[in-house]
């Protein structure tokens, strides 16, 4: 059936224009003037409501098969609720991680009948796994992900340069990425141990922004520098937090180092001279930094020089942040968020002054289109374009609300963003040409799909 959904503001490759998206067959077919609607069996019109591409978050922890932490039902649900239509899930949570073809497989059994949007998997570099990469890519996984100090989870073990190297032997060639968690333990162990030998207070956010310095994400950033030069094979690092990264990553780039940066969510909505005590729902690693740090950052993502911005939804059982003791040092690092990251970025750049124009240009390159490239599968996600999948966000910058865990459709109703914050609120999410999620409920039944790398 022949579809025309238009508005006066449709986010195309020309900006935000008055335009009709003809779909059909779950394909966006042509893009024409917003007076036509020729040929469409159904016309839905938007009046001048925010039609953007549907969000594609390459950093969420779906945690299944094997964990009650998340699940595919309820990760998808909260990603369709927040205009995400393509997730891709990290490996290290799920039992069995997701560092050889059979756990894939028992991956995609999870999903089955129980995606509501399309997704992806990352697979995983541990110690020790390195003849596994050449079978993983081949059943189409978009790239791999590793740690580089340990990952809180045992059966995914961190590598060191050795195995980064061995890894890069494997990848290169291919064009898939390397992610990395960029956190060596040296400088972490040396300041814990500071840190608790003076009997510091591990409620307070301050001692566990002391346990993870700086130097842990430089020292890191500065050998995956150098070995994207060396083999010249695309690195990505995860969740940058420290800006003090920023010249080194600036320097490389300019010489064409094929190195790539997101930042998350987190990192730009909040600050640690503003984190209560014993607030451990906004624990993660690497630690969220201060505001003068999240200015920088801000900056960097501006400029260019950050690609992308996650949400790294990482849930846990509510028990693991360990709230009735209030201690950082004790609870999962991981702030669950998926469905949120629209409404939250938008709020924070109108707050910085930017103009609805810019505002939805940048929301359609920091959360579609690169994080599509990175994954591999820019041009059918992450753009309102001719032969892209009709994957469409419907949303009204004018009207906000406080988040109520009603608003929550992850699995653990547990988020620093709930209450306390007004934030601007979107309306309606189709992927491939069909309504998802409208009137703050699922509509429908699952028909998410797995997707590989183009």
């Amino acid at each position: 059936m022949a579809q025309a959904l238009r508005s006066t503001r449709v986010l195309t490759a020309d900006g935000l224009n008055p335009a009709t998206l003809m779909v059909e067959g779950g394909k966006i077919t042509a893009i024409r003037d917003w007076s036509h609607t020729g040929g469409a069996e159904q016309c839905h019109d938007f009046d001048d409501l925010l039609l953007l591409p549907g969000l594609v978050d390459t950093h969420v922890h779906i945690n299944d098969p094997g964990r009650d932490w998340e699940g595919f039902d309820t990760a998808t649900r909260a990603a369709a609720a927040g205009g995400v239509t393509t997730l891709v899930d990290m490996p290290l949570n799920s039992v069995p991680e997701t560092i050889n073809v059979a756990a894939l497989e028992a991956k995609r059994d999870a999903a089955r009948g129980n995606a509501w949007v399309d997704w992806a998997a990352w697979g995983g570099v541990v110690h020790g796994n390195a003849a596994e990469l050449p079978a993983l890519a081949q059943a189409g996984v978009p790239g791999f992900k590793c740690f580089m100090i340990h990952s809180g989870i045992d059966g995914f073990a961190w590598v060191d340069e050795n195995d980064l190297r061995l890894a890069l032997d494997h990848l290169r060639g291919t064009r898939l990425p390397l992610l990395v968690h960029a956190e060596v333990a040296a400088p972490i162990e040396a300041s814990t141990a500071t840190l608790n030998h003076s009997r510091a207070d591990w409620q307070k956010y301050s001692t566990w922004l002391a346990s993870r310095p700086d130097t842990a994400e430089t020292d890191a950033i500065r050998l995956l520098i150098q070995l994207a030069r060396e083999y010249q094979t695309p690195i990505h690092i995860v969740h940058l937090s420290s800006a003090s990264a920023l010249p080194m990553l600036a320097e490389a780039r300019s010489h064409g180092v094929p190195i790539t940066v997101e930042t998350c969510l987190h990192y730009l909505a909040f600050a640690a001279e503003e984190i209560p005590l014993s607030a451990t729902e906004v624990k993660c690693a690497p630690p969220i930094r201060s505001a003068a740090n999240r200015q920088l950052l801000w900056e960097a993502l501006e400029s260019g020089l950050i690609d992308l911005v996650t949400t790294d939804h990482s849930p846990c059982l509510p028990e693991m942040k360990h709230r009735e003791l209030g201690r950082f040092d004790l609870a999962w690092g991981g702030i669950a968020c998926l469905g949120l990251a629209l409404p939250v970025l938008w709020t924070a750049m109108r707050q910085r002054g930017l103009s609805t124009d810019d505002a939805a240009a940048r929301t359609g390159k920091w959360m579609a289109a690169r994080p599509a490239r990175l994954a591999g599968i820019l041009g059918r996600k992450g753009t309102l374009s001719v032969g892209a999948d009709a994957d469409i966000v419907v949303f009204d910058p004018h009207i906000s609300w406080i988040v109520s865990e009603d608003d929550l459709h992850f699995r653990h109703k547990i988020s620093p963003y709930l209450g306390g914050r007004r934030i601007v609120r979107k309306q309606e999410t189709w992927l491939r040409g069909q309504r998802i999620f409208h009137s703050d409920q699922m509509s429908g039944n699952p028909r998410g799909r797995e997707l590989v790398r183009l």
